[in-house]
């Protein structure tokens, strides 16, 4: 059963009793003078931040030519010239009536300095986390802290927090150890994130190893070192791991049941990225979608198309289905255009026109020349093959297959070489009958042609 530490109304009760004394307090007549100086101190500082910000932001405009790091310094610093002009004006007062009176005298004044300087550093510290949410916890939770730090209420406020638990059989967690434990996992989490930055950036400058190579290398040491962070916290705060042993089980259960397909797409993507089979970059055609590999991910492949289409293909797919790699061991990848011309046509001619006219396409590669058969004797003409190679099929196959067959019709015009069509020839004989039909009510006419 859950159980409330009854020390927890008693920690409670002797912070309320404190805090009473300290808004007593402040109707002192030296502390409430000290409560007006801080004050005047910050309308004065509202009134300097008024003054300077429009002359602050026409000189940074002209500061064209700054890097950018000193420029977004520099604008941090406009965002915060109240709070640096109240922490400057503090300081001096203090350290004034220091000098002039009694410490005793200039006690607010000297705490107010302390935590107006420790917020103005935090903000300015919480800036280098990129992630909003991230960021906005951790400016929270340090602004917390250290107003607490300040004020000498640690002690105290742990206890509440410590107080506040509850016990099932020989577990206790209170809201101390749970705060300690989330501190800790998001430090050891954050760590864990900035040295899987670092190394995915050495990792994907080595050109040593392989893409797919890179993909795996990076996602195996984000699993070992994130999951590495958040045993690591667990155990910091005294929690047994040995009663999650209870909930893996839990999980393997969900897993043979509910999570085949996620397990299965996971499974399938280290498998891709051991064999490489593919990898990031490479051309691949599946079923009707065709394009490059732009993202291998734990769960899908990311296909991005021509027409600027992005598939995200589950990567079980990729290893039940039949997938076409046109860069798997090399980038080149040969292309056959087919036509016809007409009997009366030399072949030979045919042939050497048409390799000429494919050599005069940019991106047909000359050292793999291309190359020109004939393949039948049709109907209505002789049937050619034309394959030639390229290497670069990211930039697309229906493109370059028509910049061929413009080059080819212009090249069979030029030479006088025409492009048969399907035809019939009828010849009638003697004493054949022909029938013929109507325009008018559906009639048919018959008719024998004469010798």
């Amino acid at each position: 059963m859950e159980q409330i530490d009854p020390t927890l109304a008693e920690t409670a009760l002797s912070l309320w009793e404190e805090a009473k004394l300290f808004l007593k307090g402040l109707f002192l007549p030296w502390r409430f003078y000290q409560v007006a100086i801080l004050g005047g101190i910050f309308a004065a500082a509202h009134v300097a931040r008024s003054l300077t910000a429009p002359r602050v932001n026409d000189w940074l405009r002209s500061r064209e030519g700054w890097p950018l790091w000193r420029m977004r310094v520099a604008v941090l610093l406009r965002q915060r010239i109240r709070v640096i002009v109240f922490v400057v004006a503090s300081w001096a007062v203090y350290l004034a009536m220091q000098q002039m009176t009694w410490p005793s005298r200039s006690y607010l004044i000297g705490i107010a300095a302390t935590l107006a300087t420790a917020w103005l550093l935090v903000g300015l510290a919480t800036k280098l986390i990129r992630n909003p949410l991230l960021r906005g916890a951790v400016l929270w939770g340090a602004w917390i802290y250290v107003t607490l730090y300040v004020l000498g209420l640690t002690s105290e406020i742990a206890a509440l927090l410590e107080s506040a638990a509850f016990t099932l059989g020989d577990f206790r967690l209170s809201l101390l150890t749970l705060l300690k434990a989330v501190v800790v996992t998001v430090l050891l989490l954050t760590g864990a994130r900035l040295v899987t930055h670092g190394v995915a950036a050495r990792v994907e400058a080595n050109r040593d190893f392989s893409p797919s190579m890179q993909v795996l290398t990076i996602k195996v040491l984000q699993v070992v070192l994130y999951a590495a962070a958040v045993l690591i916290g667990l155990k910091a705060v005294g929690f047994d791991l040995t009663s999650l042993a209870v909930l893996s089980g839990a999980i393997g259960v969900g897993l043979g049941f509910g999570l085949q397909k996620v397990v299965s797409n996971l499974v399938s993507g280290m498998i891709l990225l051991l064999d490489k089979s593919i990898k990031p970059g490479d051309v691949v055609s599946l079923g009707e979608t065709f394009g490059w590999i732009n993202q291998m991910g734990a769960r899908y492949v990311s296909v991005l198309t021509r027409d600027g289409r992005e598939y995200l293909i589950p990567n079980e797919d990729l290893i039940t289905n039949q997938v076409v790699n046109w860069s798997h061991s090399n980038e080149f990848v040969r292309l056959d255009i087919h036509f016809s011309t007409s009997y009366d046509d030399d072949p030979h001619a045919v042939r050497r026109i048409a390799i000429d006219a494919a050599q005069t396409v940019e991106r047909v590669l000359n050292h793999r020349a291309p190359v020109c058969h004939i393949t039948e004797f049709g109907d209505s003409g002789v049937h050619y093959v034309l394959r030639f190679w390229i290497g670069d099929a990211t930039s697309g196959l229906t493109n370059v297959r028509g910049a061929v067959y413009l080059a080819l019709w212009d090249a069979l015009k030029d030479n006088g070489i025409s492009i048969p069509f399907p035809q019939r020839e009828v010849r009638l004989l003697p004493g054949s009958t022909v029938t013929l039909a109507g325009s008018g009510g559906g009639a048919n006419h018959a008719g024998s042609v004469a010798e």
